[in-house]
């Protein structure tokens, strides 16, 4: 007979994590995601495994609740790996060059990070997609900072707050249909009911990074190495417009809501070959097989582009290391933090160590503000736990929603909150699907850009703050179909 955990075995597991990450960290510091993170979480899911026999479980049991995480993450594994051969092929045909020389040309430094959340935001919004912006202007915008002396954390904040933003605000996107599902809202309530929340949280986010753009100008005669990079870029590839085009044709599949993982495989193909057609020198050298006809050349250098990414080679050591990217073979490290993130987060669900913590947290929730505050700290804790938004914004929303039902608050109040927390704090999450994502795909640490999120920071102090000063909280009345202000 399988016994209900105890709180100490809860968070037993959670202990240990810490203390492994926080040793992980401290000796490896920005490498600890390449191998110590992943033994952390691996030792700590068997913590928690041992305290699921302890309690009664089948080993058998967990290992198929490990199966069925794992698959959870399937189709974002496939998306990292499309998104790892666009980056090599818009290296290798041109579009993230010419992006960042028409960035340098018209972003000035001084507004040049709240440029970057806006131009992201508003993209994310029209397309629903945060990972396909960071994958695509993302990528650019990184490299426009780096040609403008600029710092790639900070950059790398401004293009996730705005990208979320976007993403979170957009009927479009995943997370903003899962929430009101899970919360059993309806759609465009939800979106409504968020602009209190976000709508104040961008704008103090984007005047921070007026404020840090404003004192962060560079002085003159500044030099990081890059020269004069347009020159350079210049000099190495044939620049244009019509190399945006694959970056028109991602955004357009989005807007008309293709799946991601099609969409950017789409982008990857097509930027392989607007490489042959455009860049033809550069793909036979990146192909670097001597007896090869020309078309097999082509073929080799495209290939290349896809699996393992660009080596540029322009004599210039800070600009080669920008244009080195990409490939599917440089996500592979984060598919490894990835699988050990999410079997951790199954074997916490399935011994019910996660449901006995929220269980704890229910009893303390006494107010409205306590209960919505306890349900951001619900997703923000389910994101390092279960590493993953969606199963953030699923479980917590399972969890909470008979209480919500049981005080007579409104099921916008519950979506909000999972959209506030769950979805916004994903990318803060080194381990976390999302975390580990925009830090493979942007090329910076998470706990180097986190700091300068202002957005991901911001919106669930704010949401907590509002639910405390019961600024627009929703309720139900005896009829179910009438909600009135509180």
């Amino acid at each position: 007979m399988t016994r209900s955990p105890s709180l100490l075995q809860a968070f037993l597991p959670l202990f240990f994590l810490a203390a492994l990450l926080a040793w992980a960290v401290r000796v490896y510091g920005a490498d600890a995601s390449y191998g110590a993170n992943q033994v952390s979480l691996m030792l700590a899911a068997g913590v928690a495994a041992l305290v699921g026999l302890r309690n009664g479980l089948r080993w058998g049991e967990m290992q198929e609740s490990l199966v069925h995480g794992i698959s959870l993450a399937i189709v974002p594994i496939f998306i990292l790996l499309a998104v790892g051969a666009l980056i090599g092929t818009w290296i290798l045909c041109g579009t993230v060059p010419t992006l960042i020389v028409y960035g340098l040309k018209l972003l000035h430094p001084s507004f040049f990070y709240p440029a970057a959340c806006l131009i992201c935001a508003i993209v994310a919004l029209a397309i629903g997609s945060s990972w396909t912006v960071a994958g695509t202007l993302g990528v650019a915008l990184i490299g426009v900072a780096s040609g403008l002396h600029m710092s790639p954390a900070i950059t790398a904040g401004a293009v996730i707050s705005g990208a979320y933003f976007g993403d979170k605000m957009s009927p479009l996107s995943d997370t903003t249909n899962i929430a009101p599902a899970a919360a059993g809202s309806e759609l465009f309530a939800h979106i409504r009911h968020m602009v209190w929340t976000t709508g104040p949280s961008i704008v103090l986010a984007l005047l921070l990074f007026t404020a840090v753009g404003l004192g962060s100008t560079p002085a003159p005669g500044t030099d990081s190495g890059f020269g004069d990079l347009p020159a350079i870029l210049g000099s190495q590839f044939n620049l244009g417009l019509h190399l945006l085009i694959p970056l028109l044709v991602v955004f357009a599949l989005a807007v008309l809501k293709f799946p991601a993982y099609p969409t950017i495989m789409i982008g990857a193909l097509l930027g392989g070959l607007f490489a042959v057609l455009f860049q033809p020198e550069l793909v036979v050298k990146l192909a670097g097989k001597e007896g090869l006809s020309q078309p097999m050349a082509l073929m080799t250098g495209v290939w290349s582009a896809l699996a393992d990414g660009y080596k540029a080679n322009t004599g210039n050591a800070a600009v080669d290391e920008l244009l080195s990217r990409g490939g599917m073979s440089s996500m592979l490290n984060t598919i490894w933090l990835i699988f050990c993130a999410m079997g951790f987060g199954a074997i916490m669900e399935k011994t019910g160590l996660l449901e006995r913590m929220v269980r704890s947290v229910l009893k303390a929730a006494k107010s409205t503000g306590a209960l919505i505050t306890a349900t951001l700290a619900t997703a923000i804790g389910s994101n390092a736990v279960a590493a993953d938004q969606y199963m953030s914004i699923v479980l917590t929303g399972r969890l909470y929603r008979p209480e919500y039902e049981r005080r007579g608050l409104a099921p916008v109040n519950l979506s909000r909150a999972l959209e506030d927390a769950g979805t916004i704090t994903s990318p803060l999450v080194p381990w976390n699907t999302c975390g580990a994502y925009m830090a493979a795909t942007l090329g910076v640490a998470t706990l180097d850009y986190l700091p300068f999120a202002f957005f991901n920071l911001i919106n669930p102090i704010l949401s907590a703050l509002l639910a405390y000063a019961g600024f627009k909280i929703l309720r139900t009345t005896p009829s179910p179909n009438v909600v009135t202000h509180s």
